[in-house]
């Protein structure tokens, strides 16, 4: 009788661990999907309302890469949020960036896109699923499986 306590109680942990892996690949997938439509947009808005500069690089960190351009009428503008597609920028270069006349802390390095976005993010997610997926294979296949208890 304990026995089939423990087994049933199993079942319903690999059932729990086989949704839940699910579904952190689906929010990671989500997520994946929301930054390159969020990249896709940001592109399509300077596009709409292009204004291009020469820009000098501030400050280069791991979450932003700083940049100081002027605009035609003078105005001098530091996005705060940084510049889109800065790899391979470093302090002190000088950089022609394409931004939005309306708004110009909208910003990227020109001639890049939310293109570039592609490729980590579908590693990323790849790599995720590449994981999950035996996982979850091995998980549901003990479900199906009857326990064997040893004697």
């Amino acid at each position: 009788m304990a026995g089939q306590g423990t087994q049933a109680r199993r079942r319903l942990i690999r059932r729990i661990a086989v949704r839940s892996l699910l579904a952190l690949g689906g929010i990671i997938t989500f997520c994946g999907v929301v930054l390159v439509v969020a990249a896709w947009t940001e592109d399509i808005a300077i596009d709409g309302d292009l204004g291009k500069a020469n820009a000098e690089v501030l400050d280069d960190t791991f979450s932003r890469t700083l940049v100081r351009f002027y605009t035609l009428d003078g105005a001098e503008y530091i996005p705060q949020v940084g510049v889109l597609y800065p790899a391979g920028l470093e302090v002190g270069d000088v950089v022609e960036v394409e931004f939005r006349k309306e708004d110009p802390e909208l910003v990227r390095v020109a001639g890049r896109g939310a293109v570039v976005t592609l490729l980590p993010v579908g590693l990323t997610v790849l790599s995720v699923w590449v994981v999950l997926v035996p996982a979850v294979w091995v998980l549901r296949r003990q479900l199906r499986s009857p326990d064997v208890t040893p004697v």
